[in-house]
């Protein structure tokens, strides 16, 4: 049985609205929701660059695939794959997302997850 794919993806996310709708609060560690068409599978290990709105810094964060919308998820969710962060970076990057989102005022708003 061969053990999980690696792979390298990018994403810059514009804005709060962006944000809040990737984010992945509910994963031990936090996580973050890539739209993409490519395929993974769960377990999967990934390197993500990550901007995050206006902040120049690109950040890289080491972490696994642990979700996937199908281009049929339920709901007309966003086909794409949730990572979970790994290490003190994703930490870091957590508690980044975590003060950019504070106060944000549509957070009843749904999600590309749940």
């Amino acid at each position: 049985m061969a053990g999980p794919r690696q792979g390298v993806i990018s994403l810059a996310i514009k804005d709060r609205a962006m944000l809040h709708a990737d984010f992945m609060p509910f994963l031990n560690g936090g996580g973050i929701f890539i739209p993409t068409e490519k395929s993974f599978e769960l377990g999967d290990e990934v390197f993500l660059l990550l901007t995050l709105l206006d902040d120049p810094e690109r950040f890289a964060i080491t972490g696994k695939v642990v979700w996937i919308n199908y281009r049929t998820s339920p709901g007309g969710r966003q086909m794409g794959v949730g990572i979970q962060f790994s290490g003190v970076d994703g930490a870091n990057v957590r508690k980044k997302i975590e003060a950019l989102l504070a106060g944000y005022p549509h957070a009843d708003r749904t999600t590309n997850t749940m």
